[in-house]
């Protein structure tokens, strides 16, 4: 994903620094993601606090359709396992973001808890179709490009809070959640537009003579990361989903969307700096760094509190979650296990199921306890890839 060699030596070839063609791909994976993931999924976050105040929506039904989102994603991330050429589909594609359009506009057209929960569901399905054939397009046509192109890629789903998040933040004054909703169709609209014409991974994708050796001797050092990034997935969408309700909480006011649009803002160069830091270090020691970090960050507004602390907690996260996913799936590709991103995702998603189940019964009494038990979690996660770096091959191509 975000480094996405295989060896740290780069193979001579015209344009390696990005040619304008492979900008444009760039841009149009970027978009795809800020789509999927950025606004069709991140945008509940913001949004959470005013169905609370607006449309009567509980804490404890606010994790079910977050939970609901989840399940979706699973199943599409399960999909890209189970039938790989959707993964390869430019139909599959296209369907998939116009559905996930479909599915912010019609959250405004009701009430009705369960109407939400399937709108969720079928959200979390399109967003991992998306995202997994968006990064599988970016790992099969820069594979051979410096990595810091693939993290501007993900930096297009920080792109896609930010701006969901600044919209949000201004309907804030006149009290819209429907409103909310709907500009944020009318965005994953636009973001639609620009990466309608991505290609998608080639058929022809390399390798699959010497997969055997591989498989075997990089199985032990893939379960650690499998583990590590499931935890992540625990811990981080917990936050992810909570973190602008729990500001709030304790801050009234848009302190909670204006810390939520700083995280936005922060992860955009991120995948980027961390590929970058990938060259000097190694995978595992950058991916229990940044989840110390963002330990640090989840747990700052429950355990400090006030203004500084809230925009603290929002920069760490921010700068650590897409970096997090972009070192594990560089990792995963890294040690050529088959279908890494697809198996890396759904266990990812497994552990988003699990957050919003494992924190709902602290919700009652807000959401300082959840993040504390997120914060813990994900501190789990970096004991994971503790026992990932011992023994790391760093050159199995």
């Amino acid at each position: 994903m975000g480094a996405l060699r295989h060896s740290p030596a780069r193979p001579a070839g015209p344009a390696r620094s990005g040619s304008p063609s492979t900008w444009a791909h760039v841009a149009q994976a970027a978009a795809a993601l800020a789509a999927s993931m950025g606004v069709g999924r991140f945008v509940y976050t913001p949004i959470l606090p005013l169905m609370h105040a607006q449309a009567g929506l509980s804490a404890s039904a606010g994790a079910s359709l977050a939970t609901a989102n989840y399940v979706g994603y699973l199943a599409g991330a399960l999909a890209g396992i189970l039938v790989p050429a959707l993964v390869r589909s430019p139909a599959v594609l296209r369907g998939s973001l116009i559905v996930l359009i479909g599915t912010l506009a019609g959250m405004s057209a009701t009430h009705d808890t369960t109407v939400w929960a399937v709108l969720r569901l079928l959200a979390g399905l399109t967003s991992a179709l998306i995202f997994v054939i968006a990064v599988s397009s970016l790992l099969s046509h820069l594979r051979e490009h410096p990595a810091h192109l693939t993290g501007w890629a993900f930096g297009g789903i920080g792109a896609g809070i930010a701006v969901s998040g600044v919209i949000v933040l201004f309907l804030r004054s006149v009290d819209a959640w429907q409103v909310a909703w709907w500009a944020s169709a009318g965005l994953a609209a636009v973001f639609t537009v620009a990466s309608w014409n991505l290609r998608t991974e080639s058929a022809l994708a390399p390798t699959a003579g010497a997969a055997p050796q591989p498989r075997a001797r990089t199985h032990r050092w893939f379960t650690a990361l499998l583990v590590s990034y499931t935890l992540e997935g625990v811990g981080y969408i917990v936050a992810g989903t909570f973190l602008v309700a729990a500001i709030e909480q304790s801050s009234p006011g848009r302190l909670g969307s204006g810390a939520w649009v700083l995280a936005g803002l922060a992860a955009v160069p991120s995948s980027a700096l961390w590929a970058w830091l990938a060259r000097r270090w190694s995978r595992p020691d950058l991916l229990c760094a940044a989840l110390v970090i963002q330990a640090v960050g989840i747990a700052l507004p429950a355990l400090v509190g006030g203004v500084a602390a809230a925009l603290i907690s929002a920069f760490l996260f921010g700068a650590t979650f897409l970096g997090v996913a972009t070192i594990a799936l560089a990792t995963g590709a890294h040690l050529r296990f088959p279908r890494s991103v697809a198996l890396l995702t759904a266990g990812y998603s497994i552990g988003q199921i699990l957050g919003p189940l494992v924190v709902t019964p602290l919700l009652r009494h807000g959401y300082h306890q959840a993040l504390v038990l997120a914060a813990v979690l994900v501190v789990a996660a970096a004991v994971a890839a503790v026992v990932l770096r011992i023994g790391f091959p760093h050159h199995t191509a």
